[in-house]
């Protein structure tokens, strides 16, 4: 059950409009890596999650909050948009071409679709998308991804915090980036808290039998290019971090054990894709195969 309460976790007002930042603020919003994404990320790991306790109120307690930063730079960018005008540009891009580079950096669908609003798009446009979303059901997965998805949103937000000097869009960017940084830790450490639990470990999934893994590779770095240097690190050399084996190094390809590449499909006839067959006796292979199927 949500409930909505007409405040906002931190102060989310510029110091004067700006129709082109607007635009780049977009991508920590409706982009792979913005805040839709982990709110919705963090809310769907928490509804999938198979047992309740610690690890399932601590998803729904940071997928709240991050609902709460959608809406914080949702009221920013509407703010940013607020004096754009709704006149015709022509003529002023015809009067100066700073107004035309500047009119050109802007979202005009924030105008049309939009009516000087956000919108759940990007930067470019483009729509969000649910399969920005990682939910698979085993927590330490979906731990390790929430804590890249928080990586790659601080990231983003630290390159548009250098792109204004807007002392009110900053100041809402400090507070967003600060989050970013606990919400980092606070992934990283439950995931070491179910491992020492015990509750899951690496590999993931921890439970497939590792019979079933072919051992001659488990864990070698194979190394798929000329660079010769890949070999100094930790990866390819000494024990791995499940305390289970020990790296080893191998260059590539390996001529003894390439495999033939195997002949083309022969895919069945009435998918009428073009193979060394002569085409009357795929048609009637096709023929027979409906009528028999029909039957």
């Amino acid at each position: 059950m949500y409930f909505h309460k007409q405040e906002l976790q931190y102060n989310s007002s510029p110091s004067k409009p700006d129709a082109v930042y607007a635009r780049r603020m977009q991508e920590i919003l409706g982009g792979q890596y913005g805040e839709i994404t982990v709110a919705m990320q963090y809310s769907f790991q928490a509804w999938n999650a198979h047992m309740p306790g610690k690890y399932r109120d601590l998803l729904f307690g940071i997928a709240a909050e991050e609902f709460g930063h959608v809406e914080m730079i949702a009221t920013m960018i509407a703010q940013l948009l607020e004096k754009l005008p709704v006149e015709q540009s022509e003529a002023a891009i015809k009067a100066d071409p700073t107004v035309g580079a500047i009119l050109g950096g802007t979202d005009v669908q924030a105008a049309i679709v939009a009516g000087a609003g956000a919108r759940p798009v990007d930067s470019n446009g483009n729509p969000w998308q649910g399969s920005y979303v990682t939910a698979s059901g085993n927590l330490l997965a979906d731990f390790t991804a929430n804590a890249n998805a928080e990586l790659q949103g601080r990231v983003q937000v630290a390159r548009i915090f250098g792109m204004t000097d807007d002392p009110g869009v900053r100041d809402m960017l400090s507070f967003l980036i600060a989050r970013d940084t606990v919400h980092q830790q606070q992934w990283l450490s439950a995931a070491e808290e179910l491992r020492a639990e015990k509750i899951e470990d690496f590999p993931v999934p921890n439970n497939f039998p590792r019979s079933h893994e072919n051992k001659d590779v488990e864990y070698q770095f194979i190394n798929f290019s000329d660079g010769a240097l890949a070999k100094e690190g930790s990866w390819a050399n000494g024990p791995t971090p499940d305390g289970v084996g020990t790296f080893s190094y191998e260059d590539a390809p390996f001529p003894k054990n390439t495999v033939e590449f195997p002949p083309p499909t022969q895919p069945d006839e009435r998918f009428y894709g073009t193979t060394p067959k002569p085409n009357v006796v795929e048609k009637a292979a096709g023929v027979i195969k409906d009528t028999v199927t029909k039957k």
